[in-house]
């Protein structure tokens, strides 16, 4: 809002008498309602969240291991290494 347009308005309000109640609707907008201020309990990860988190993780080092030792075919970025990666260490899993 342009400085022009929120003296107008303001001078609007003003005038009207209706700057109190102005301020007190804009102070309640501002905080929370009591459903926001509660806070949420966690839900526990599934053992399959757990397991793929795992398999990212040994997948990270070996990327990272990969491309320090400049083993990594040119081209393949991390997604692509993660897609063929998860698909082996799930393979091997079961």
């Amino acid at each position: 809002m342009s400085k022009v347009k929120f003296a107008v308005v303001l001078a609007a309000v003003l005038v009207a008498g209706e700057l109190p109640q102005f301020i007190s609707t804009a102070s309640a907008q501002q905080q929370p309602s009591a459903s926001e201020s509660t806070v949420k309990a966690k839900k526990e990860p599934s053992p399959g969240l757990l397991a793929a988190r795992e398999r990212q993780k040994k997948c990270g080092v070996e990327w990272k291991e990969a491309k320090a030792a400049g083993k990594t075919e040119k081209g393949v970025t991390w997604p692509k290494f993660w897609s063929a990666c998860n698909k082996r260490l799930k393979a091997a899993a079961k």
